[in-house]
């Protein structure tokens, strides 16, 4: 456990550093941002600039950068003169909510595609659909489901950010590609569970072949799976930024959109070690997770 607790802050470290270092080495001044292009005078410009640590050397405003965050100090927003921890925490319910859900419709869609898999009559559907789940845009998925259940069958909102129902099309379109991702790696697991010994005795006890997946295979293949889920789950707040552009949704997608263009150099250092943090957590959770799946993976760990 030690280990991996000291794995989760080298990524968080790392993450904070190389954002740090980019978004200092990209062209441009930030303190643009504070006094627009307008007739500023250089005075004016270099007293903000002494005034946040711009003029510091970047070495210098690193070490500053990173006493601020071990103290949990995020920092103050260039564009809206806030901490950048009250900025994230007001878009973050919205964005948590779509990931928690994109996640649930994601397990379910690619549980019903690798079962699916299983027959040989629907085997080639489910491939065709796997197929055309990973191979699409996001931003494409997204104006899709808005024309044919929003614009056409009316079923979901789509000019309104409240309520239950304006949350489905928005996650459904973050679930389809980690869904498809998911069902061709589940469904290769079912096929190598399935030539495992122990699947000539169930079936010999009569069990069916719905029974032997569920109760059985499943959380042999459940492994691979899982882990793939933890990796998932941190590029959905990337995917986040299309579909909360594209829904017109609140959230942190738009937030850090919004940031990259303003030049707003600690709300987009905010949400990156934001996104290493929730990363590192579900990583740690799926390690978890896997171990009480195949408690052979911790048994090779303590011989290793």
């Amino acid at each position: 456990m030690a280990g991996r607790l000291g794995g989760m802050l080298l990524v968080v470290w790392g993450a904070a550093t190389v954002g740090f270092f980019s978004l200092r080495l990209i062209p441009g001044d930030p303190v643009n941002v504070l006094v627009g292009l307008g007739n500023v005078s250089q005075q004016v410009r270099d007293q903000i600039r002494e005034d946040w640590g711009l003029a510091d050397p970047l070495v210098v405003q690193y070490v500053g950068y990173l006493g601020r965050l071990v103290r949990g100090d995020l920092g103050t927003s260039y564009r809206m003169q806030q901490p950048v921890g009250d900025v994230i925490g007001q878009q973050l319910a919205p964005t948590v909510q779509l990931m928690a859900l994109a996640i649930a419709f994601a397990v379910l869609l690619a549980l019903a595609s690798a079962i699916l898999g299983r027959s040989r009559r629907t085997a080639p559907v489910a491939g065709l659909l796997e197929l055309v789940a990973v191979s699409s845009p996001t931003f494409w998925i997204g104006l899709v489901l808005i024309s044919v259940f929003g614009f056409g069958l009316g079923w979901f909102p789509v000019v309104t950010t409240t309520g239950f129902g304006t949350l489905v099309l928005p996650a459904v379109t973050l679930a389809i590609p980690v869904a498809g991702i998911l069902s061709q790696v589940l469904r290769y697991g079912l096929d190598d569970a399935a030539a495992l010994p122990f699947v000539d005795t169930v079936r010999a006890r009569g069990a069916s072949r719905t029974r032997l997946v569920l109760r059985h295979t499943l959380r042999h293949a459940a492994a691979n799976s899982v882990t793939l889920t933890g990796y998932i789950v941190g590029s959905l707040l990337g995917g986040s930024v299309l579909v909360e552009t594209v829904f017109a949704r609140p959230g942190l997608g738009r937030v850090a959109l919004n940031a990259i263009v303003d030049r707003d150099v600690p709300v987009v250092l905010g949400i990156i070690v934001l996104a290493a943090v929730a990363f590192s957590l579900v990583n740690l959770l799926v390690d978890l997770v896997a171990d009480r799946l195949d408690p052979r993976l911790t048994t090779e760990q303590a011989y290793a």
